[in-house]
């Protein structure tokens, strides 16, 4: 599902003996929920105890996070791979069930999915890179959300671009916050936001998307169907209304959120649950995929943000994360 409308501190930091970082994967095939194949890379790490298992964002994006609705090469999965391994932490990603598939009934249901992080983790555990090692699970934007499903099978957890509130709410505030960005008039603001959610009402029921009036912009109808599409439909109507804070009060390991001050799909709320003990990390700079973005938030739309997606854009400053990281045990 794509739920986009489209998606400093410097510590210096004593650094444990290490694998040199390095672009070179070792590929595997392993078997996911249900025996479903699944096709992933595998990087070595260091003397870090821990080895982590990514998991990707929401829609086609595939191991590397590479998705063909970012107009430009982009690949932060494999970026924050190699980021990961400079820390001493090698790592299993993997492609989603339904990448490269053209089979309409394939089950790609919330649990099939779900059951796709635990069986990585599970085989996690017996990769000889991973040998002597605790399990970090590392999701991105809806994959966190997933994340917190599975959490009880991985050591820690670090949640990137987690969405913060549930997805059905969240897909309100991002396309209020493009209607405020685009200075829509606030009656077509209000005629578009009441139509899509009247839209993720009928797919919370399981009935017909309704018709779209006239001023409804073409983007908004367009999400409402890709949200409905019969293949998905199920998968979206049992996300909707996941409470993510709900999952994380109730985590049973280390976690860390971390989340990019200039992220235009999923951001750091202004208020935390007082009973989340975790760790909560802002980068600055830092877009969805954790790329430098020096451009004022207030001033990017889905589409002028994601031009610094791309592999030309570098990485923003990650050093509270390996703060973090180092101290994990």
């Amino acid at each position: 599902m794509n739920c986009a409308v489209l998606f400093a501190f410097t510590l210096s930091l004593p650094m444990l003996a290490q694998a040199p970082a390095t672009s070179t994967d070792r590929p595997i095939t392993f078997q996911g929920f249900n025996a479903f194949p699944l096709k992933g890379s595998v990087k070595a790490g260091g003397a870090h105890p821990y080895f982590a298992v990514m998991v990707a964002g929401s829609g086609p994006t595939d191991r590397d996070w590479s998705n063909p609705l970012i107009p430009t090469p982009s690949h932060g999965g494999r970026d924050i791979a190699i980021w990961l391994q400079a820390q001493g932490i090698g790592s299993l990603r993997y492609d989603k069930r339904f990448i490269g598939s053209k089979n309409p009934g394939l089950d790609i249901s919330l649990d099939a999915q779900v059951g796709d992080i635990k069986a990585a983790l599970g085989t996690a555990r017996f990769l000889p890179e991973a040998k002597g090692k605790k399990l970090l699970l590392v999701g991105h934007s809806e994959g966190a959300l997933l994340s917190l499903l599975a959490a009880g099978d991985a050591d820690a957890v670090l949640l990137l671009a987690m969405p913060s509130l549930s997805m059905g709410k969240l897909i309100l505030a991002q396309v209020r916050g493009q209607l405020e960005a685009a200075q829509a008039p606030a009656e077509l603001s209000a005629l578009n936001l009441a139509y899509l959610e009247s839209a993720l009402k009928a797919i919370r029921a399981n009935q017909e998307l309704p018709q779209a009036q006239a001023g409804v912009a073409p983007g908004i109808s367009a999400l409402a169907r890709g949200l409905a599409r019969p293949e998905s439909r199920g998968f979206v109507r049992d996300l909707l209304d996941l409470d993510p804070w709900s999952m994380a009060l109730r985590l049973p390991v280390p976690c860390a959120m971390v989340w990019g001050d200039r992220d235009i799909q999923t951001w750091k709320p202004e208020a935390l649950p007082p009973d989340f003990k975790g760790t909560v990390i802002q980068i600055p700079e830092a877009n969805h995929l954790f790329k430098r973005e020096t451009r004022s938030r207030s001033g990017l739309s889905g589409l002028s943000g994601a031009t610094a997606y791309g592999d030309s854009t570098p990485m923003a400053d990650l050093s509270p994360v390996a703060v973090w990281l180092k101290d994990l045990n």
